[in-house]
């Protein structure tokens, strides 16, 4: 290792220590200012509009982007366009969120003043308490005295981190007391891997299961599992509930006098199933821990009436695996 790899190694870790230590002061100066913050959001009846200039405009529009997906709408409005005609967006009903280290940004000061023209709360998040958008603000989140992560102490990097952890814990905060669900969360997230590991069982599996009943010949269960091409077909009573399965290991078992015999005959009984509103992830890993390539879908109210059937394949086809 050359002394260059070894520099920019301590320099990496003395950064991440900084932000880290950083965090922690943030943490421990939470206080009731924190719960006014997010009671006034709760109240609120429009959005919260989440503002910032130059880093701190970057990271509102991370804030605003985790409120929004979240359970909580909200938009990012930037301050410079507020100022030529985006003041349009922050109405009455909503509650700003504006974020500036200094609290001086003279950018905000149209946005700020708007807010108070029109009676619209006002969560202000700077470091120094007596600035100018804490003083007008109508809850103050003021961030603990931490140095920059740069030896010169000017670049935003310690501050910027802070501020975006502070977004997360808001966010966390509003999305636990309404208590915001997996499904609702995927509404937000319909594409990519993220979506895909929060699909239902329901939204994969094919409803037209291959099924036999238990009297069935042998001979028309080898059909529908042709017909279907899973490689598997249930057998039910008959009442119609799910009572076995017969897949290709439980042919070859019979393989002498197999068109003899009946269905029931050669099910395996008793199969693993799962219900259609669970996790199709959830799914993913019963079929990998046992072993098997499909899951009958079953009522969920134990009737065992066959709902559908889930393959392998599906849930690979949509991004789980």
């Amino acid at each position: 290792m050359t002394s260059s790899t070894t520099d920019f190694l301590s320099t990496a870790r003395r950064v991440i220590r900084r932000e880290a230590e950083a965090l922690g002061m943030l943490a421990d100066s939470l206080d009731g200012a924190f719960s006014a913050a997010v009671d006034l959001i709760l109240k609120s009846q429009g959005r919260v509009i989440v503002s910032g200039m130059g880093k701190s405009g970057h990271v509102a529009r991370k804030i605003a982007a985790t409120l929004a997906s979240t359970g909580t709408p909200a938009q990012f409005v930037h301050p410079a366009e507020a100022s030529h005609g985006d003041l349009g967006m922050v109405m009455r009903g909503d509650v700003a969120l504006v974020l500036s280290n200094s609290g001086e940004t003279p950018e905000l000061a149209d946005i700020i003043a708007h807010t108070r023209r029109f009676d619209i709360p006002l969560i202000g998040v700077a470091s120094r308490a007596e600035s100018t958008l804490l003083r007008q603000s109508d809850v103050a989140l003021v961030l603990p005295p931490a140095p920059e992560a740069c030896e010169q102490g000017i670049v935003p990097t310690t501050s910027t981190t802070m501020t975006l952890a502070l977004g997360d814990a808001l966010a966390v905060a509003l999305m636990e007391h309404r208590a915001f669900t997996p499904d609702q969360f995927r509404i937000f997230h319909p594409g990519g891997k993220l979506g895909a590991r929060l699909s239902r069982v329901r939204d994969l599996m094919h409803p037209d299961a291959p099924l036999v009943n238990h009297d069935a010949p042998m001979g028309d269960a080898l059909l529908m599992m042709s017909a279907k091409g899973f490689g598997v077909v249930g057998v039910t009573d008959a009442d119609g509930y799910l009572q076995g399965i017969i897949t290709d290991g439980d042919l070859r078992r019979h393989m002498a006098g197999l068109l003899d015999l009946a269905a029931g005959d050669v099910m395996t009984a008793a199969p693993r199933t799962i219900g259609p509103d669970a996790l199709a992830e959830t799914a993913v890993r019963i079929m990998n821990d046992k072993k098997i390539t499909c899951l009958f879908v079953v009522d969920p109210e134990g009737s065992q009436t066959v709902a559908g059937l889930l393959h392998i394949h599906d849930c690979l086809r949509a991004g789980i695996a």
